[in-house]
């Protein structure tokens, strides 16, 4: 279990002037604000002052003798619902949950069959004139009533004249008919690229099924492409999703992976019209920064993301992907699959290629973070992290570790030994704890899946995320996911790795605080933090644990700034 909490004692954390606070622009009163400082402090009312927090007390509205108010002082009355640090989901596709929303629903709900995604594709044909494409997202075969996935057969079928991309709910595999497979080139006597594949029939015909990052690049280079300013709009557009579940400050966890440096120019764009209210931290696709940045300090590149964004956007790491996907059979696993007996999946580098790139970004001074969802992949990410502080020390380094889905033991020493950082895919339990139970790793395995109590038995530093688009967003999802570890069938999914609700919490703000390099400026309330808070309409930490996933969200500010409020 988490600390206690405590209740606010004594003493007023505000800043003076004249034995008065300096006037705040607003005021939260009657609240039940959860600060999640390192004392676990309750409070009653908090002021604001150009965008900070310049005031907090016990009682329910600060004294009158405390605080300098006129009519222009705002007063936000919670009528006692419950304040928190705004949410840090510290690994999400913003860009791509985004574009998404403008392609053909592939997904199960509310596709039953392959039969259903025809359908709908048939039906977006009837719009377009022939030759253009029609792009899906997130089908998943293992609940589609076939139990197979889309060939370039069935997509024939559904649009002969019409070059056709539908992406797999992890993101790391699509299915493509045979004009796409024509407009990129690819003919069955083409090789699997190192780190990804193409699926074929029992004749060794390409079957339109492409598997991973590198392999399906040579279908995204010739798929439509949008300019800047579309993208920045469709930013725009999306990102109140995320303000309206309490999230403030969000990471990009793979900026250039699909655009390219426009995506880095979108963002940017994005922040500085104004478009984006949310603060952005860009992972970076580590191509982008050898080709475009290659010269660069990781000082001077973050600089440059502040001054392009209105001072929104910051860097957070060099993004590298050393697996692929679970359910997608391409995760690198140490023991077979459970349903494919001889399949463990691949890794995406040798190991001396991904120490040897570690070690250049290392000694440049960059943060890494690495995508590894087996266990064979988690191992490798840490020889290479190992390698990289063996040759150059660095004591608050920070890198991170992507999903970490499959750590064993062994893999959890080393990270706490080495320091690394973990963000883990909780959502996962939800959505396929139960097929990774039945299909990909048997019910031992499955039931370590995100083991969390074993990272809180460690004290490794660790935060929580939806990888949105991949799972809904939704920080008191993850949360709540985080706590009762039920999965869609509504089994519980490694009983004792579940953590506390006040431990959840905190890897949804002050850990994702800290896991950014900002403990000093967000993440908790306290004063002189900048001013990033949500207000809910039930009290996490008293609710039932089943509750939390439901809990509203009735406000969000950022800096000081409300940009959602249903009060």
């Amino acid at each position: 279990m988490g600390p206690n909490l405590v209740i606010y004692q004594w003493g007023r954390y505000s800043e003076k002037d004249g034995g008065r606070v300096t006037r705040p622009d607003f005021i939260i009163t009657n609240a039940n604000i959860i600060t999640l400082d390192k004392h676990n402090t309750i409070a009653g009312s908090v002021a604001v002052t150009n965008g900070r927090i310049s005031g907090i007390w016990k009682e329910q509205e600060p004294p009158r003798n405390e605080v300098m108010r006129d009519g222009k002082t705002e007063v936000l009355n919670l009528k006692g619902k419950t304040l928190l640090p705004g949410f840090i989901d510290t690994h999400n596709h913003l860009l791509m949950y985004a574009v998404f929303q403008q392609q053909v629903d592939c997904r199960t709900p509310p596709n039953q069959s392959i039969d259903d995604i025809i359908k709908n594709i048939k039906e977006k044909a009837e719009t377009l004139s022939p030759g253009e494409w029609i792009i899906g997202w997130g089908y998943d075969d293992t609940l589609l009533k076939e139990k197979r996935h889309p060939t370039r057969e069935d997509l024939d079928k559904a649009a002969p004249h019409h070059p056709v991309y539908i992406s797999h709910i992890s993101g790391h595999l699509a299915a493509v008919n045979s004009m796409a497979l024509k407009l990129a080139g690819l003919g069955d006597s083409i090789t699997d690229p190192k780190g990804g594949h193409f699926g074929r029939d029992a004749f060794g015909r390409l079957n339109g099924v492409i598997y991973e990052l590198s392999a399906l690049k040579m279908i995204q280079d010739v798929l439509p492409k949008a300019n800047v300013h579309q993208l920045a709009s469709l930013l725009g557009e999306a990102a109140y999703d995320y303000v309206r579940q309490g999230i403030t400050t969000s990471t990009e966890a793979a900026a250039g992976l699909q655009h390219g440096e426009m995506e880095l120019e979108a963002y940017l764009l994005a922040s500085q019209k104004d478009f984006n209210p949310l603060k952005m931290r860009l992972m970076i696709m580590h191509e982008i920064v050898d080709a475009k940045y290659a010269h660069y300090t990781p000082q001077q590149l973050n600089q440059e993301l502040l001054d392009r964004s209105d001072q929104r956007v910051k860097l957070d790491s060099i993004k590298l992907f050393q697996d692929g996907s679970i359910q997608g059979l391409t995760a690198a696993l140490r023991q077979p699959y459970h349903n494919q007996p001889h399949l463990n999946g691949e890794l995406i580098y040798e190991q001396e290629q991904l120490n040897q790139l570690v070690l250049k970004f290392h000694k440049k001074g960059y943060r890494l973070a690495i995508h590894g969802n087996g266990d064979r992949a988690i191992g490798s990410i840490l020889d290479a992290y190992q390698f990289a502080l063996i040759s150059l020390p660095r004591p608050d380094h920070r890198h991170r570790i992507e999903h970490v889905q499959t750590a064993t033991i062994e893999d959890l020493d080393r990270i706490k030994t080495l320091n690394v950082a973990a963000s883990f895919f909780i959502n996962h339990v939800y959505y396929w704890g139960d097929r990774h139970a039945r299909l990909f790793l048997g019910s031992k395995r499955a039931s370590r899946i995100n083991p969390l109590q074993e990272a809180v038995q460690r004290d490794i530093l660790f935060t929580l995320h939806s990888d949105c688009p991949i799972t809904p967003i939704s920080p008191l999802f993850s949360i709540w996911a985080a706590v009762n570890r039920l999965t869609k069938d509504g089994d519980i999914l490694g009983a004792d790795q579940r953590i506390d609700v006040l431990t959840a919490l905190k890897a949804m703000t002050s850990a994702g605080a800290k896991l950014n390099f900002e403990e000093e400026e967000t993440g908790s309330i306290e004063v002189g933090k900048q001013a990033d808070l949500v207000v809910l309409g039930e009290n996490p930490l008293r609710c039932h644990p089943l509750e939390i996933k439901d809990i509203p969200i009735d406000c969000t500010i950022i800096a000081g700034q409300i940009k959602h409020c249903l009060l």
